[in-house]
């Protein structure tokens, strides 16, 4: 199922919902690439990512065109490869001295297959400190990140969330929504220490997905590190499959 469409959602309807919950201060277009750029953090909201797969006579210029543009404002080049890359990207970039790193699988399923209330749920309108701290224990926070994550939702244009799942009064797990229409993504899925190999993450998919389905969301998405079994285990159990994936190219 890989680089196709699955139940009528396709790559480039979650490459837009993919966009639009990872928000950026700066975006541009050129030509078929979307160009975004924010404090240097997260890699999506501050790579160039391709949105038509059409052939693109001017790709040569463009690369270089858009790697002055990171650099005009302080920032390392990042281009990001999907199914909606123009023919000739990859060679493109590997001739330029860029390297691959980071691939990711992109992963969709009905809600409705996992989707749960949970009493023990905590919704909020934004990252707090205790969420963060959950945050920081399954992955590494640099500033930027950190920044780029406390930021964001004066940024969101569509609906979203940040979840805290509490078990005896102590954060358990910590994750983000953001709804789209019919489609929910879920971010930053954390699991404290003391909680691990409890099912909590399960239980906070499934109370993110009961709140996705309360905003009108029917099909939930996620991406995952490729490297990561046991969470793409965990997501495979709750019903998603992969639908495609993404991988960044640095400048070697």
């Amino acid at each position: 199922m890989q680089g196709r469409s699955w139940q009528g959602v396709s790559v480039a309807e979650l490459e837009r919902a993919s966009h639009t919950a990872v928000p950026a201060l700066r975006t541009a277009f050129d030509g078929p690439f979307l160009v975004r750029a924010f404090l240097g953090g997260t890699g999506r909201a501050n790579a160039a990512s391709a949105i038509d797969p059409s052939q693109d006579a001017g790709l040569p210029e463009r690369l270089e065109r858009i790697a002055a543009a990171y650099r005009r404002v302080g920032m390392t080049p990042r281009f990001r490869s999907t199914p909606l890359d123009p023919p000739g990207l990859e060679e493109a970039l590997l001739e330029r001295g860029y390297r691959e790193a980071d691939a990711s699988l992109v992963m969709a399923g009905p809600l409705a297959g996992f989707a749960a209330e949970d009493a023990a749920l905590e919704v909020l309108p934004a990252p707090t400190e205790e969420w963060l701290s959950v945050l920081a224990t399954a992955e590494y926070q640099t500033e930027k990140r950190r920044a780029e994550k406390l930021q964001a939702p004066a940024l969101m244009m569509v609906p979203a969330a940040w979840l805290l799942l509490r078990v005896e009064g102590q954060a358990a797990a910590a994750g983000q929504v953001a709804a789209d229409g019919r489609l929910l993504g879920f971010f930053d899925i954390a699991t404290a220490p003391a909680f691990r190999r409890r099912g909590m993450a399960r239980r906070l998919l499934a109370a993110g997905a009961a709140w996705g389905q309360a905003q009108g969301a029917t099909t939930g998405w996620l991406q995952v590190s490729a490297t990561n079994t046991a969470a793409r285990g965990l997501y495979e159990a709750l019903g998603m499959r992969e639908i495609y994936r993404y991988r960044y190219f640095l400048p070697g």
